[in-house]
Parts: C-alpha cells; structure tokens; sequence
C-alpha cells in the first residue's frame, strides 16, 4: 500500500504512548489517519516523503484549560496586584472575571470570534493543534450562549473543544441574592447551553461559588449530558477536588491548596489533575502538591489558563518548563502533561498521542542552535523550540526549515 504521506528519519518521536520514546522514527498518515509508526528502515512508499535528520517529533499539543474567548483589557489590575493588592480583593469589589464580563458582554460575536481566532492560530504556530476554550465572561444567558457561538464558530484549524462556564463568578447584580443566580444557571443557562458545549465547569473557591452551589451545578450539567470539570482548592481549600471526583468530573485544576483526601478521591476516579503554572506565578500562589499526585497515580496535565487577568500566558511550551521549574514535574512528565494527560483532561484519549486508534495531529521541532536532537532539551529552554512541521487531522499544514519535501503556506481551510 502507498500512503499519502510519510515522515521519516525522526531523531527522536515522543509517542505519547507505549513505547514512550522511538529513535529514528516514522510517522505515516492516509486519509485522515495515522498508518504507521515505527521505525525508519520500515516506513511504507508515500505520495509525498519529508525527511527529519535531526528534527523531534511529538504529537500535536493540547492546551487543556484556557479562557481564550474574551474582550476588554486587565493591565490597571496587574499593576495594581504588582503593588500589592491580591487577586481575591479585587475581584470582591467587582474588578477581575467581573471586569472581563462588562466588556465581553459589550463585544460582539463577531468580534469575540475574530480575536479568538487570531489567538487560536498563534498556538497552532507553536504546534497546539487542540484548545479547550470556556466561556465565562458572559453571566447571563444571552452573553453565555454569545460566547460559546463566537468559540465554535472560530475560523481556524485547530480543534477547538467548547467548555460551559456560567459558574464563573457571582455576577454583582446577584451579590445579594446567590441562590437566585444559581438557580438560573441550573434553570436557564445550563439546558441552553448544553447544545453549544462538551463540558461543564465551575470556579469553586473563595470568593466565587461554594461546595455546595458547585455540586448543584455540576449535577444539573450532568443530567444534560455536560461532562463536568471544576476549578478547585487554588485559593483556599474547600474540598471541591474531592467532591468532583465523586461526580466523575474529567479533571480537577488548580489545585495548590488540595488535600489528601481529595488527591485519594481523584486518583480513584481518574481524574486529571490539570497544572496551571501561568496562574501559579502571577498571583504569587504555592505550587500544588505535584509529589503526592505522582505517589498517588494521579494523572498530571499542565495547561495554559490563557486569560487576562491571572494568566496572560498563551505558550504552552513556557508553561510546561515553568511546571519543571516551580511545581517539580520531571521532562516526561511535562511532555506528558501538553499531550496524552491533557487529552485525557478533556476526556479524549485519542488527542496526545501518536497510534493507530489516536488522532492524525503531529508536531515537528527543531532542538535549540548547538543542542543534541534529544526530547529532554524541549522543555529546558523557556519558550520552546521552533516549529518546522505541522500536520493536523493527517494533513500537511504547515513546512519551513529544515528537512526537505513540501514546503506550503500555513493553510486556514479546515481539515
């Protein structure tokens, strides 16, 4: 059988699967699909053959948590925290998510979709091929549902995975009245949103929702055929982790302040513990307790948490070095973490990895000027290395530098 096309001589390919590590690699994709991986000296005839002396491979990356969907600037707000007051503070007297929501709600969808957009294609520059992105900054009907049209609406190639959000914050026109904001997210938002979003999320924490206002909200996305996830125990513990775990929840993120019995409670249910070091380090926090997810058997993925305001950090490649730097992770771990893990945050164990039964997407990297073609170089230098190859869905979407075979112009037609 001759395949569409076929890349070989892959110095090093991370499969994101077992084995974990190949030498000399190929990769061959037809129709859609990935045909062969292997070594080499095995690689099927191909349409079109691009080689990869000294080139790295690794499955297309998947940026598991972002609020990537969002008008409006925050910089007042990073000065003022540069200066000394918390996160905490300013979103209680209706700055921060609330700041965000009065411009989100002024865009339009238009708007919201162009930006998300031009935000999209700059992760694919850097080998993201799959994003989750939420909504949140709506906190009403009209605005949730705005948003998550803008989201799956976006003009790019990346898979984008749409998240409900409504649970996001207290908007201020319900400060006094909490019960009746969540009785319309579970009354209103959630059925309307469910045809528009794969999962449901909610902020669970000081300040934003409480346990029991969370668990109400997760049950209602449930019964709709939401697939929950929660952001939990960043600021303060409140055992959010624990109870989403119970619900089934894909992953629980954040997690600074996690205790034991939540780690025991997720590894158990198999939930994702999603790393968010962007966060993590503008707002000063403690890292979470990456040792006893490890002890625990708790999957690790890291993500960006791409927002305005505690994480205005769109490289994924930086947050995976900053988790090595300042949650402990090793470099299979952080590999790990922007592939198979945040597939499996996301409830799709075909993203992340590169097998018969996963999807079509890949990335091909070149070490930094004077470093071996090894994968443990990748995660060492902040910012990442530099993209030569991309392919999406089986397709060829992007080719410069070093190699040879097709070069192409970045192509924007969905694959």
């Amino acid at each position: 059988m001759t395949v569409e096309l076929v890349f070989t001589g892959i110095a090093e390919l991370f499969t994101g699967d077992e084995p974990l590590v190949l030498n000399d690699a190929a990769v061959g994709f037809h129709q859609g699909r990935v045909v062969f991986v292997g070594p080499s000296s095995q690689a099927p005839n191909a349409h079109s053959t691009v080689k990869c002396g000294g080139l790295l491979g690794l499955p297309g990356l998947v940026d598991c948590h972002t609020h990537s969907c969002f008008a409006g600037s925050r910089a007042a707000e990073f000065q003022e925290r540069l200066a000394g007051t918390s996160y905490t503070e300013i979103l209680q007297r209706g700055g921060g998510i609330l700041s965000t929501v009065q411009a989100t709600r002024a865009a339009s969808e238009a708007m919201l979709s162009e930006t998300l957009t031009e935000r999209l294609d700059l992760g694919l520059s850097r080998g993201i091929t799959t994003v989750e992105v939420k909504s949140g900054y709506g906190l009403e009907l009209g605005a949730e549902l705005k948003m998550l049209r803008a989201i799956t609406s976006a003009n790019t190639v990346v898979r984008v995975l749409p998240t409900f959000l409504g649970a996001h914050a207290i908007p201020a026109e319900y400060r006094q009245d909490r019960a009746a904001y969540v009785d319309l997210l579970i009354r209103e938002q959630i059925p309307a949103a469910a045809s528009l979003a794969r999962y449901a999320d909610v902020y669970c924490d000081k300040g934003a929702f409480s346990l029991s206002e969370a668990e109400a909200v997760l049950r209602a996305a449930i019964s709709h055929g939401l697939k929950p996830r929660i952001h939990a125990e960043q600021v303060v513990h409140t055992g959010a982790a624990a109870m989403a775990a119970e619900l089934g929840a894909l992953s629980a993120d954040h997690l600074e302040h996690i205790q034991q019995d939540g780690i025991d409670s997720m590894a158990r249910a198999g939930t994702v513990a999603v790393l968010l070091p962007g966060a993590m380090l503008y707002l000063g926090d403690d890292p979470p307790p990456v040792a006893s997810f490890r002890a625990a058997g708790v999957p690790m993925a890291i993500a960006t948490d791409f927002n305005p305001g505690s994480s205005p950090v769109a490289d994924l490649w930086t947050c995976a070095t900053l988790a090595c730097l300042k949650m402990g992770l090793r470099v299979p771990e952080a590999l790990l973490g922007v592939t198979r893990n945040a597939g499996l945050a996301l409830g799709r164990p075909d993203l992340g990895r590169l097998a018969s039964d996963s999807a079509a997407d890949m990335v091909l990297v070149e070490p930094p000027p004077g470093e071996p073609a090894s994968l443990s170089v990748l995660v060492q230098y902040l910012g990442g290395p530099r993209v030569c190859h991309l392919v999406k869905d089986g397709k060829l979407l992007f080719s410069a530098g070093r190699g040879s075979g097709p070069n192409t112009a970045f192509n924007r037609e969905k694959a």
